[in-house]
């Protein structure tokens, strides 16, 4: 796991929601943190404009904050491999 990418969406989770940090745990659930459907729509938005990246629909059911980081770090090794193309 590439820290740089956990603490940049740890850091966005506390931007979008008003979050106690400590709560941020990499086994911390999306449910744990209080957020729900809605609110993970527009932070998934968010991941793929930070990261340059889309998340295809069959991924957007993540449950942790580490899934979160595991997801984008693979697609982000995709796009690099060209697996995939960039978001624009």
């Amino acid at each position: 796991m590439n820290t740089a990418t956990a603490e940049k969406i740890r850091q966005l989770f506390l931007k979008h929601f008003e979050l106690d940090e400590r709560n941020l745990q990499p086994d911390a659930t999306v449910e744990s943190l209080g957020l729900d459907s809605l609110d993970m729509v527009d932070f998934i938005y968010t991941l793929e404009q930070e990261f340059c990246i889309r998340l295809p629909e069959r991924e957007m059911r993540l449950n942790s904050l580490q899934e979160i980081v595991n997801l984008v770090e693979r697609l982000q090794e995709e796009q690099k491999q060209g697996a995939i193309t960039p978001a624009p």
